[in-house]
């Protein structure tokens, strides 16, 4: 790769987007305050200290920056070289899920090094969006005439070893990412609908287990089991109606004490409601819409289609999954548990989600290079 005899134009200091390294640095800042205040009263009840998620949770924020700073530094296009290798690595991690993970809720989705535990199923994320914008790439009709890519396969493994753990959460994540990046490289609406109505039946009638059905039964009428599968967001609700408009103040919230179950990880949105009101969860909303707007703006200005779709896809997993978790919470869609990126304690989801905006980011500079000094760059 060649620049211009210019060390200004150094990827060091190239500018990247601001308005989205200041949202998600918003983001992450709210998230570590929502954590202490949702997590305390739970390490009083199990007597630790009362600031353990919070400084597990600052762990994972220094990894996760000191991973973006490094990939927004690391040109984008070198990725190609680390897609398999990044997949072969995720697909191990799922596999060691399974013989040797944690079950915690029913689930078997995590693994414990010593005090050191994380989420293998979230480095599917960004590993499935390095494969499919590497294989859209180069053909987008590798669907439509039913061609097989090597890429495929070990996405269908990740897919597949995460949804028996089980986490269809993560599933509906990553298939949704798929078809945004397929759609906007030029793929068939006709070809994904005709694959929804074969695969949305059949995981409905074969592929749910008893508690997902459940879930989705209760989210019409929530009150028809209050005390069961309908608590968790009865007591969500209760939390925003009494947050109103201002809230009732930071570390006020009376759900977390003893009533919202995972106030720390997937209803966290639900006591930032009430502690902050309807204002705290608008601007909520608006640091999200500024990551989707500015994601997407540099995968439009964004100069080859590989760029394009890493930004798109990027952009896009981060985005579904923070208003899916907001959705949830407020009850507009049923439950899941997927947490949402920045503000949910979870070292993995927390550092993978900061790696991959380094990424959009470095993609942002390349654009800014691009619009100052026309096409400076060229591969070798």
């Amino acid at each position: 790769m060649s620049y211009p005899n210019n060390e200004n134009l150094s990827p060091q200091n190239m500018q990247s987007d601001k308005p989205l390294l200041i949202a998600v640095v918003f983001l992450v800042v709210i998230g570590l305050m929502a954590i202490f205040s949702a997590s305390a009263p739970k390490c009083v009840e199990m007597g630790v200290n009362p600031a353990r998620f919070l400084i597990q949770q600052i762990i994972g924020v220094i990894v996760g920056f000191a991973g973006l700073k490094f990939l927004s530094n690391f040109h984008y296009k070198k990725l190609l070289n680390y897609t398999m290798p990044v997949a072969l690595f995720v697909i191990i991690m799922l596999v060691l899920v399974k013989i040797a993970g944690v079950t915690v809720n029913g689930a078997q989705r995590w693994i414990y090094i010593g005090p050191i535990s994380f989420q293998p199923s979230e480095f599917a994320k960004p590993a499935i969006v390095l494969l499919l914008s590497a294989v859209f790439t180069k053909d987008t009709r590798l669907l439509d005439e039913r061609k097989i890519s090597r890429a495929f396969v070990p996405i269908l493994i990740m897919i597949g070893l995460i949804f028996i753990q089980p986490n269809l959460s993560m599933v509906i994540l990553l298939m949704a990412t798929a078809v945004a990046i397929y759609i906007c490289a030029g793929g068939s609406w006709k070809l994904i609908f005709s694959y929804a109505s074969l695969a949305i039946p059949l995981l409905l009638i074969k592929g749910l287990k008893g508690y997902q059905s459940s879930r989705i039964a209760t989210w019409f009428h929530p009150e028809s089991d209050p005390l069961g599968a309908g608590y968790n967001i009865i007591q969500s609700l209760v939390a925003f109606a009494s947050g109103g408009l201002y809230g009732v103040g930071y570390g006020s919230s009376k759900q977390k004490l003893a009533w919202l179950p995972e106030a720390h990880t997937d209803f966290i949105y639900a006591v930032i409601g009430e502690e902050h009101g309807f204002i705290g969860c608008l601007l909520i909303v608006c640091l999200f819409w500024t990551i989707l707007q500015r994601g997407f703006h540099i995968a439009s200005k964004c100069q080859d289609m590989y760029g394009k779709l890493l930004a798109l896809g990027l952009t896009f997993s981060l985005c579904f999954q923070g208003f899916t978790n907001m959705f949830v919470a407020s009850s507009f869609v049923p439950a899941t548990g997927i947490p949402m990126p920045f503000i949910s304690y979870g070292g993995s989801s927390v550092m993978v989600s900061l790696w991959m905006v380094g990424i959009i980011l470095n993609i942002s500079k390349d654009n800014v290079t691009r619009g100052r000094f026309g096409n400076v760059r060229s591969l070798q």
